[in-house]
Formats: C-alpha cells, sequence, structure tokens
C-alpha cells in the first residue's frame, strides 16, 4: 500500500480533528451555558473556550486516536473514544496557561497568553501591577477548570468500567509526571554562573523534558488509545519503543525554537527560555563547550531580565560557535531515527505506520518560512510546540 493510500485510510479508521474540536467546543458551550444559567462567570468559560477551540493541533488527541487504530485495526473510532482523547487537549490547555506563567510569556500561538490577555482585559482603572495580579490570578483559575474538566470529560466519556479502570493509571503517571518535569525544570533555572549549566549536564536536562513534555505529548497518548482498545503488551511496548525518542526529540526541536526560531513562522517568543534560563540541553552543551570568554556572555545574559536583542544575539552566537546548536540537531536526527525503526519493528497496522511516520516528521521538522505553520500564525491558529 502507497504512503497516500494509508494515510486515506487512517483518517477513516481514526476520527478527524474537527469530530475532537466539535467534542471540546460542545462541552465547553455546554459548561457556558450551564454557568450563564447559575449567573455564574460566563466569561473565563469563554476565554478558556477560545483558548482550547481556536489554535492547538491537536497532536495528543490525534496520537491517542492513532493508538486506538493501533489495537483495533480500523473502523471509526467510537465516540467514548473521541471523548477521551479529547480531554487529553483539556489537559495540554492546563499545562500551556500554567506554564505561559511560569514563564512569564507574553504570547502563544502567535496570541497574548492567558495571563496577559486577561491582564489587558481588566487593565482599566488599575494600576500595571494590580492588573497583572489579576491576569495571573484569574490565569490559574482557567487552568484549573481546565484540569478540572479534562477529569469530568474523562470519568463522563462513556467508557466502560473495566477500560476506563485500565487507563486511570496512565492518566495519573502523566499527570504527575508533567507535575515533576516542570517542578525540576523551574528549580534548575537561574544565571549562568560557573556551575550551573554544567553541574547537572545534559542528562538532567534530558530528564526534565522527558518528565514535562515527552511522555505527555507522545508515549502516554499512544498508548492510552491503544489501551482503550484492549492492546496486549506486545503493541503498547512497540508503542512506546516509537513515542519515547520521538517525545525526546520533539522537546529538543522546541528548545531550538527558543533560542532560533522566528516568532512570525512559530509564534513562539524567542527570549522567554534565555531570560528564564532554562536548563535545556542546548545551553547545558553550550556551557560545556565555551571558552572563558563564551562563558561570560552566558553568565551575563542568561536568566536576567531585559534582555535585549543584541544580547540574546550574542547567546545564539556562542549556541552556534561551541557547536551546541549542530548537536542537538543529531540528537534530534538520532532520535526521530530511532523512532522510525521502532516503528518499522512494529508490525503494526500500514495506516497507523504511514501516519505515525508522518507524525514524527511534522513534530521534529524545523518550521519554514512562508510554510504552514507561518500562514496558521497569521491566522492566530499557530500549532503549539509544547
Amino acid at each position: 500500500m502507497n504512503e497516500t493510500a494509508a494515510t486515506g485510510s487512517l483518517r477513516d479508521a481514526t476520527t478527524s480533528g474537527e469530530e475532537v474540536r466539535a467534542c471540546l467546543d460542545d462541552f465547553l458551550a455546554a459548561k457556558a451555558f450551564g454557568a450563564a444559567e447559575q449567573c455564574l462567570p460566563v466569561e473565563i468559560v469563554h476565554v478558556l473556550r477560545d483558548f482550547v477551540c481556536d489554535g492547538g493541533k491537536l497532536l495528543r488527541p490525534e496520537l491517542c486516536l492513532i493508538g486506538w487504530c493501533a489495537a483495533a485495526g480500523g473502523g471509526p473510532a467510537p465516540a467514548p473514544v473521541v471523548r477521551a482523547a479529547a480531554s487529553l487537549e483539556l489537559f495540554h490547555a492546563f499545562a500551556l496557561i500554567h506554564d505561559d506563567i511560569m514563564d512569564r510569556s507574553a504570547t502563544r500561538r502567535g496570541r497574548p497568553s492567558l495571563h496577559r490577555l486577561l491582564a489587558n482585559r481588566y487593565a482599566a482603572g488599575r494600576e500595571v501591577a494590580d492588573a497583572d495580579h489579576l491576569g495571573t490570578s484569574a490565569a490559574i483559575l482557567a487552568g484549573d477548570l481546565a484540569l478540572a474538566w479534562s477529569d469530568e470529560l474523562l470519568h463522563g466519556a462513556g467508557l466502560t468500567a473495566d477500560r476506563l479502570l485500565c487507563v486511570l493509571p496512565l492518566i495519573d503517571g502523566m499527570r504527575e509526571q508533567v507535575m515533576y518535569g516542570q517542578y525540576l525544570d523551574i528549580t534548575a533555572r537561574g544565571p549562568a554562573e560557573p556551575g550551573s549549566l554544567d553541574s547537572p549536564g545534559t542528562d538532567a536536562a534530558l530528564r526534565i523534558a522527558h518528565y514535562k513534555t515527552g511522555g505527555y505529548t507522545c508515549e502516554v497518548p499512544l498508548c492510552v488509545g491503544a489501551t482503550l482498545a484492549g492492546a496486549p503488551d506486545g503493541v503498547l511496548k512497540a508503542l512506546s519503543a516509537f513515542a519515547r525518542p520521538l517525545g525526546e526529540a520533539f522537546q529538543l526541536r522546541d528548545d531550538l525554537l527558543g533560542a532560533f526560531g522566528d516568532p512570525a513562522t512559530t509564534g513562539k517568543p524567542v527570549l522567554d527560555d534565555l531570560r528564564e534560563g532554562r536548563h535545556t540541553v542546548l545551553l547545558a552543551l553550550a556551557w560545556q563547550r565555551a571558552d572563558p570568554k563564551a562563558r561570560a556572555v552566558l553568565s551575563a545574559v542568561v536568566g536576567t531580565d531585559g534582555i535585549t536583542d543584541e544580547e540574546a544575539l550574542n547567546v545564539r552566537h556562542v549556541l552556534a560557535a561551541t557547536g551546541a546548536r549542530d548537536e542537538v540537531e543529531q540528537m534530534i536526527a538520532t532520535r526521530r531515527r530511532r523512532a522510525h525503526e521502532a516503528l518499522q519493528q512494529a508490525r503494526l497496522p500500514a495506516a497507523v505506520t504511514a501516519r505515525l511516520t508522518r507524525v514524527a516528521e511534522a513534530a521534529t521538522r524545523l518550521p519554514q518560512p512562508g510554510g504552514d505553520d507561518a500562514r496558521q500564525n497569521r491566522t492566530g491558529r499557530k500549532s503549539d510546540t509544547r
């Protein structure tokens, strides 16, 4: 079967992203109606609905549905599976909203991040600091709602009791890993002082990437879908062997975009990671390889507020001159190759193999100016890298 035919059959066998999006839209519309009926602040539901339903590429629900197809062998995914897949997107929304607050990110998908949007909305008549605090507080609550409603959507999806019982440990473990990964991420941040980046090293940065992003982006969604279809251990192991290196490559690409990406193409700010001093593999490699002069540049800029474009350019020069940028590109290519090799050995349905191949390429490629990513960003619908 050629790739075009295989991909087409998979679209028929799983469910389109529009059905997942419609599920989320209907669920949040019902929440807005219920809030209005009880005279509750319906604007927070509208804000969350806009955030969830207008921008993300639904990678996690898609992988969940592909995992279901891998075990079920075909046929349209039933409505309970679609709702379970959609619940992953609500958890993703929670993670993004809180992550933007912790990273002090001003934009998301080419638009103001949720805490900035809310701060701007309620700025009239308030001091800037008060509006900022209000926006942050309101966004935290919106994220909390997304987390609670992801649970509600999953438990109310209509899954059989035994399928729900099987999948809950995966969901619980995913959430726990994300929290631990985020904690490791924020506690490893700070100015690039001697010993701060080369002490933990690249192993620690990869550990953060695995816990914070890799598992909940790729491995768990695939295994959730497969588990809902009653997959045997062999299928679950094959999907995990594919997803683990892919998840790491996904985060490594995000780290590169955080330093070198074009916001007009990616919708991702390029100063946030440097300002926050995120402990990425990219920065760890640069520090290990830098001479004293280059280390002085990193120490003066990384992890400090008010970074100028010139200072950011100097850091990028160090990242490139030390070979850190090329090394991370090589690490991405190596992990993508491992994922493809695992996929070829997995003996999954041809449609599943074809679609996962396309997902791996899309998730780890460098966005091209003027390509689909840029067009999406100009309409405010830029896909997330995390």
